[in-house]
This record gives structure tokens, sequence and C-alpha cells, in this order.
């Protein structure tokens, strides 16, 4: 099971990179006005997606794995069906509400782009079901695999629908925030096609299994469950993930909401300019801050299902030395990702957006988000954590607690000061840090997690910091060098990154070795902690 863990957490990564690499070329046609577009409707989407759809995997996976257990597959094949019933009802009402209702969920040119995401929640639905059908059945690699399809034609057609769509705006003599808006509808369009691709790839393979589902089946002589039975236990099961999923989720909609409200309507600011300040934070800053998250949370999550199954047998310390592990792994993935962020603000942000009016707002932005790398690593790993020890109501209450500060702080910020979308950043570092306490607080209450405070935060925030601090001195000399015979500034910034990045991964791999902070047995204990102690050997860091 961790080896399929291991397959999905890497799709995962895989689909975050393509993910991250795509939205520069989108951002160079659509802007940031156009970003604040599309991340305004994305926005309501995901929350309503959420509800009708987006825990379906999960639960799907929970409730037919279940029968499988005891061989009941003619149960798991009805369950199957009427989850693919429950998705198109519940999706088609989602979808139907969005649509009609977009003029009072979003402002302005946010209303046309929401419409058209309105159908895709309708086809996510069967997607969900399907991929938890699978993960079910102990296979990860389809819905691995659908992933990957899905970011794929995302990209392609987000970046090619926005493109031609913004030409014929310009055709038409719209003006730039009627472009902008066609430009969102563009990148709307590239998440609605890599849905739908993936659901065609996903029932293929299902497809190809039906006749050994179906032998199954035959063979299966288990009491039928009366379809009544089979709906209310969809609900049951499916309702406290979309409860859980929708509140840890809320933040970003609330935020968006409030910002656009009190900015155009308190403020008297023109709606445009909002949207652009919030396209800058949302779809620049957050997307780089979010990469090192998902790459700490997907490499941790090879590691839950052991968790889960040493507290089911009672067998706490090894539970307890588990949970010790994953944190230590967070830490060091999240802390120097952190710092690197900090100091290399605004050339990653010149990398990936090179759009010279907003590179130094979307730097210091980033540059406050830098410390949430750290605070949302650890809470989402100790969401996982407490799930895994069976405490799933204490995640969605700590959340709740968390949202309600930072909404009203956010109210608080934006009435009474002057500082724009950094109120946005502010709140969202609130946000982290009061899950990330009350999660460990919670978790503190089952298990006596020893913490070694030195190897596990000061080390790699001592080594961290020097690494932050020669990378940046690193990028600068690199700079002032290749600036005498590079004359596009994007190519000097590239090769100036590349070289400081290179060398801060020395370092951070060179001080923690030599430090202690990690020795070469708890290195071995990690995923593919084998192959990177041989690495580490081969360039003569660690000792052989």
């Amino acid at each position: 099971m961790i080896v399929q863990g291991s397959v999905l957490a890497t799709a995962g990564i895989i689909s975050r990179i393509i993910g991250l690499l795509y939205r520069a070329p989108l951002t160079g046609i659509i802007g940031d006005e156009g970003n604040g577009y599309y991340s305004t409707a994305y926005n309501i989407y995901s929350i309503v997606l959420l509800i009708s759809a987006y825990s379906i995997p999960s639960a799907m996976s929970k409730i037919i794995s279940q029968k499988l257990a005891v061989h009941e597959y003619r149960n798991a094949q009805r369950i199957f069906h009427c989850a693919l019933i429950y998705v198109c009802v519940v999706g088609g009402i989602g979808s139907l509400f969005v649509f009609f209702g977009a003029p009072f969920l979003v402002d302005g040119y946010s209303i046309p782009v929401l419409r058209f995401f309105a159908p895709v929640i309708l086809i996510f639905g069967p997607l969900g079901v399907l991929r938890g059908y699978f993960q079910a059945h102990r296979t990860m690699v389809p819905t691995s695999v659908s992933q990957l399809v899905e970011q794929f034609l995302n990209a392609f057609v987000s970046v090619g629908a926005a493109y031609f769509l913004v030409k014929f705006a310009i055709s038409k003599g719209s003006d730039d925030s009627t472009r902008a808006m066609y430009g969102a509808i563009g990148s709307s369009l590239g998440t609605g096609s890599g849905v739908v691709i993936a659901l065609i790839f996903m029932y293929f393979v299902y497809s190809i299994n039906k006749d050994y589902i179906n032998r199954k089946v035959i063979h299966d002589h288990h009491e039928d469950m009366q379809y009544k039975e089979i709906f209310r236990l969809i609900i049951m099961i499916v309702t406290p993930f979309i409860l859980s999923t929708a509140i840890y989720n809320l933040s970003t909609t609330m935020n968006s909401t409030l910002f656009s409200k009190i900015m155009t309507y308190s403020k008297n600011i023109p709606h445009n300019e909002v949207v652009t300040r919030y396209g800058v934070f949302s779809q620049k800053a957050v997307v780089i801050a979010n990469f090192p998250i998902s790459i700490a949370a997907a490499t941790a999550a090879t590691i839950m299902p052991s968790i889960s199954t040493y507290f089911a047998q009672k067998n706490y310390e090894r539970t307890e030395a588990l949970v010790e592990k994953v944190y230590r792994m967070i830490n060091m993935i999240a802390i120097p990702s952190a710092v690197g962020l900090f100091a290399l603000a605004d050339p990653i942000i010149m990398l990936l957006f090179p759009q010279r009016a907003t590179i130094h707002e979307a730097g210091f932005l980033m540059q406050m988000l830098a410390v949430t790398v750290v605070f949302y690593s650890l809470s989402t790993v100790s969401n996982a954590i407490l799930q895994g020890i069976g405490r799933v109501n204490a995640p969605v209450l700590n959340a709740t607690f968390a949202l309600i500060v930072q909404t009203a702080l956010l109210v608080v910020l934006l009435l009474f000061t002057n500082l724009g979308n950094k109120a946005l950043a502010i709140v969202t570092i609130t946000y982290s840090f009061l899950m990330c306490v009350l999660n460990e607080h919670s978790i503190s209450k089952v298990l006596n997690v020893k913490q070694d405070i030195m190897k596990m935060y000061l080390l790699p925030a001592g080594v961290s910091a020097v690494m932050g601090t020669v990378a940046w001195g690193v990028y600068e000399l690199f700079k002032l060098l290749f600036e005498k015979f590079i004359s596009r500034d994007y190519f000097v910034n590239l090769f100036a990154v590349m070289i400081a990045v290179f060398v801060a991964v020395i370092i951070y791999a060179v001080g923690m070795v030599r430090t202690n902070a990690v020795t070469e047995e708890e290195l071995k204990s990690f995923p593919k902690g084998h192959t990177l102690v041989g690495l580490l050997k081969k360039v003569h860091i660690m000792k052989s």
C-alpha cells in the first residue's frame, strides 16, 4: 500500500509541476486582471465541487474497500452504481446552481467565467467515483495516470484557448478588461477539457476490467444490500468528508469574496484594479508558495497508511515514532523551501511570471507567505495524522475556529488599513499558524510524540538561514557577472537563479549532514532514503 501511495504522491508532484509551469505563459496572455477573474470564479467553483463531487474518491474508496475486504463483490458493484447516480444528481444540481446563480456569487466579468465552470461540476462526479473505485481495489495507477493526463490537457487547452480568445477579443476592438475576461474563459475551458479526458481514460480502464469484475460478481452469493440502505450509507460516509474538506477550503473563497466586496464598495477602488491585485496574490505568490507544500505533503503521505495500521493495532510506541519521523521529514523539506522562497522571491517571480509591473509586488507577497510553507506543510500532515488515529472531528473544529479568527481579522485589516492584498497574506499566515498549533495540541492529547527541538527545528532553521544568505549572495554575484555579456534580463535572471539554487542545495545537504541534523540511518528510513544516501556518498557529502 505504501508503494501505491508513492505512485499517487509522485503523480501529484508531477501534476503540480505542470500546473506551475503553464501558469507563466498563461499569465503572459491573460494578465493579472485575467488571473483575478479566473481566481474569483475558480474559488466558487471549487467550493461547489467540494460539496458535490470532490470528496467522492476518498468516500467511495472507503465504502467499497470494506465490501471487497469480505468478498462482497456484488454489493461493491451495487454501491458503485448507486454512487454514480448520487454524483449525477448532486453534480447536476451543483451545475445548475452555479450557472444560474453566477450573478449572485461573483461580480462583473467573473460571471461568464464561472458559468463556463458549471458543466465541469457535473462531469467531475463520475470521474471521482471511478477514481475511488480503483483506489478501493488497491491500485493507484489509473488514478495517477488520469491526473497526469488531466493536467497535461488542462495546460495545453488553457494556454491555447486563452490565446485564441484574447486574439478574438482584440479583433473585435474590445477593451483590456473584456480581453482579460475572454482569456479567463479560455483558462476555464482548459480545466473542463482536462476533466473530460480524465473521465474518458478512467472509463476506458474500467471497460478493460469489466469482464473480470463481472466474473467476480457472478460467483458472489452474499445477500444483496437494499438500494435504500446503500444511499443512506453513501450519504453518511460522504457527509463528514464534505464537511471537513469544505471548511478547509472555505478560507480562500471567504477571503476572495470579502476582498472584492470591501475594496470595491467600501474603499471605492475600481473593480478591475481590485481584481488585478487579487490576481497578483492568488495566481503568483500563492501558486508558488503552494508548490513546496504539495511536495512535503505528498512525501509524508507514503508513511501515513502505516500510522493508521499501528494505531489500530494499539502499538502506540511505534505510532509515535512514525509521527516524529514524518514531522522531521516535513521540516527537512518545508524549512529550507520557505527560506529559499524568501531569499530569492523577486528572482523566482521574474523567472515564472516576467511581467515587470508586478514583479516586486508579487515578490514581497511571496516573502510574506514564505513562512506559511512550514505552517501549511505541518498542518496538512497533522490533519492526516488526526484522521489516521481516529480523531476526524478535531481538524474540522480547529479549521472552523481558525476560519472565524482569520475572517474577522481580514475584515478589520481591509476596513481600517490601506494594506490591500498584503492583508490577504497576513490572514493566510494567521490561518496556517492556528491550524498548525491547534492540530498539534489535538495530537498531543492522544499521542506522546517526543520532539527533539534541536534536530527537528533549530538545526534545519540554522542551516537554512546560512543557505538562504549564501544563495542570495551567489545570485547577486552571478547576476552582475552575466549582465556584462547577456543583454536579455530574463536570461541573466534565469542563469543566476539556476546557479544560486544549485549552490543552495549543496550547502543545505552539507550543513544537515555535518551538523548531524540528520544521520545516515535516519535518511535510510525515509521514502527513497537508500537512494538519497547513495547519492550523498557518491558526491562525498556523506562519508562512506
